[in-house]
């Protein structure tokens, strides 16, 4: 008996110390296993922040990119601006330039047209005046009146003014007298190259028309040209070209 209690009183720590051993055997190994289940989190949170990293950087890289194309699609819509807004205003200076040159052109259009008429009007009294037979033409908007030398001079070689010459001189004063905005030019013609006894003829016959006519000297022009195989004289009746010219710039400068 007494043995058998000796042998329970001497078994009971070794048994007791064998549970508490094998519970710590347990614990650590709950504890290994929490440890790795807590590493395998910590590496799959880190995999996850790198993955993250790198696409967060991709992002930025994108997001850099955009703004830099961004950057350039702006500046060259700036350009592009600039130099829309300069072709307009080239084309808006040319379009300007185009109206002011189109309403120069109609004043010019204009005189020459209004000259036009006068010479129209010119023909009609030289044709009334000095009859169907007188040798009349137009020639560079002006109305010619041609007659032989013999006819104004008896001789061709001769300066001095026949008595037949002013019945022709009165009716071209006449012509004159109705349009007193046109001038005339009095070409003495030679066939021989003698401009002056040309340029004395075509003097002589200015003089009458200024002297015994009172045609303004100054819308009379006396010169002398190489007629070729041609001999006379030729009246030229023509607009006043000074004031034509002076009433186109006047009109152009008005209109600017």
């Amino acid at each position: 008996m007494k043995k058998t209690i000796l042998f329970i009183l001497l078994a009971v720590p070794l048994f007791i110390h064998a549970q508490r051993k094998s519970d710590l055997i347990a614990e650590i190994e709950s504890i290994k296993t929490y440890r790795d289940s807590i590493q395998n989190e910590l590496l799959s949170t880190q995999r996850s922040e790198k993955a993250s990293l790198a696409r967060m950087e991709a992002a930025e890289s994108q997001l850099s990119e955009l703004r830099d194309a961004n950057t350039l699609l702006l500046q060259n819509l700036k350009m592009f601006t600039e130099a829309s807004n300069k072709r307009s205003s080239s084309i808006g200076n040319t379009l300007e330039s185009l109206k002011e040159k189109e309403a120069q052109l109609k004043i010019i259009k204009d005189e020459i047209a209004r000259n036009d008429s006068t010479a129209v009007v010119i023909l009609t009294n030289a044709k009334q005046t000095l009859g169907e037979n007188a040798k009349i033409s137009v020639n560079q908007g002006a109305v010619v009146i041609s007659e032989k030398l013999t006819t104004l001079f008896g001789d061709g070689a001769k300066s001095d003014v026949s008595e037949a010459a002013n019945d022709l001189l009165g009716k071209i004063a006449n012509i004159l007298s109705l349009n007193p905005n046109i001038s005339i030019m009095i070409e003495g013609l030679s066939m021989t190259g003698e401009l002056d006894l040309a340029i004395r003829q075509a003097a002589a016959l200015g003089g009458i028309l200024q002297k015994q006519f009172s045609i303004a000297p100054e819308r009379i022009t006396a010169v002398s040209k190489d007629g070729n195989f041609t001999e006379g004289i030729n009246f030229r009746l023509h607009p006043q070209f000074e004031k034509f010219y002076l009433t186109v710039r006047e009109n152009m400068k008005n209109n600017h």
